[in-house]
């Protein structure tokens, strides 16, 4: 499994040097670079195609990767984070494979005051969206990332959270040099061409005490045509990163970026609630004044018409004249002329 990962490193970093030509590395220079055999390089090819990854094989030529990749290392984040946010890190790691980075991250505890901890990983055996949906990503196409914060307090208005890290997720997108990102409540970005991510967020709590919140992002990176297709087939498009700008941003850029922007609303959202961050989510509401049905407790519409957030960020819906506020967790929602939302290919 590690060998299967250093193999993705090294053949993500030769994809994102490329130029005008295809850049193939050979079995051979795999193995000596990586000090195995040829056979070793083989079995680890096998099994990240076992994983979704498409990876090209021509004879005499060698191995490359289908999709637009870029390698995603702790290092690489070292050099592209602010030396004062890196000095708070308590712990942080790229994993090549691991059940959940939220559950990882839950179970590590929560950080000092003022710390973060943060892990990503290229393949989840057990990751997890909203609702108990298991969210799927194949090493290499996508974002996985979690990172954990401490509040000294529940905040006032804790169901706004996910939407602060919508707009924090938005900003660190334009950064990025990508454009059109739209929030669709509570917890997905989106474009005109599709979903992009979703987000996660866990908490835990002792009674009166500091509150440990778990903050799960997953991103489109690259999506192959059968993914896509699956996704279609399921009545919902998706896109991804490499799709609204070209070359797509590196993934350690991307990362960087979403913690050092993450980190800062989450500071942010302590000491000031979701105020400062309701007019931007405002003018990026996908679903505003929208057709949307939703599904969750029976004294909830069925359907209406979305009329944008509450102040303390509860979706506001108008059914025959009279408004009703959906409080984030207790329902699902989708734009009416969609079919039910697809397992996503981003993962937190």
């Amino acid at each position: 499994m590690r060998l299967a990962m250093q193999v993705l490193q090294t053949l993500a970093e030769a994809r994102a040097g490329e130029t005008q030509e295809r850049q193939f590395m050979s079995g051979a220079t795999l193995a000596q670079r990586l000090g195995v055999s040829r056979t070793a390089v083989w079995k680890a090819v096998g099994l990240l195609r076992q994983w979704d990854t498409p990876v090209e094989a021509l004879p005499r030529q060698g191995y490359r990767l289908a999709l637009p990749a870029s390698p995603l290392t702790l290092e690489a984040l070292r050099a592209r984070l602010p030396a004062a946010l890196w000095a708070r890190l308590r712990h942080g790691a790229c994993e090549a494979s691991i059940a959940s980075t939220n559950s990882s991250l839950l179970e590590r505890g929560a950080p000092p005051a003022g710390q973060f901890d943060f892990l990503t990983a290229e393949h989840q055996s057990a990751g997890r969206g909203r609702r108990g949906r298991r969210w799927l990503a194949a090493p290499g196409s996508a974002i996985c990332l979690s990172w954990s914060w401490s509040f000294a307090a529940l905040p006032a208005q804790t169901g706004a959270l996910s939407l602060v890290i919508g707009v924090a997720a938005r900003r660190a997108l334009a950064r990025c040099g990508i454009e059109g990102v739209q929030l669709k409540w509570p917890n997905d970005l989106v474009t005109a061409q599709g979903k992009l991510g979703g987000i996660l967020i866990e908490m835990r709590s002792e009674a009166a005490g500091p509150v440990h919140v778990v903050v799960g992002l997953g991103l489109n990176v690259a999506l192959d045509a059968e993914a896509r297709a699956r996704i279609g087939a399921l009545g919902q498009a998706a896109t991804d990163l490499t799709s609204l700008r070209q070359p797509p941003p590196a993934r350690a850029q991307v990362v960087a970026a979403l913690l050092e922007e993450g980190i800062d609303a989450l500071q942010r959202f302590e000491r000031e609630g979701f105020a400062p961050f309701i007019e931007t989510w405002r003018g990026a509401d996908a679903l505003m004044g929208r057709p949307v049905q939703l599904t969750g407790p029976a004294n909830e519409p069925a359907a209406g018409i979305a009329r944008g957030i509450a102040e303390d960020g509860a979706l506001l819906v108008e059914e025959e004249g009279r408004m009703f506020r959906i409080v984030a967790g207790e329902v699902s929602v989708r734009p009416a002329s969609t079919a039910p939302a697809p397992m996503p290919l981003a993962s937190p």
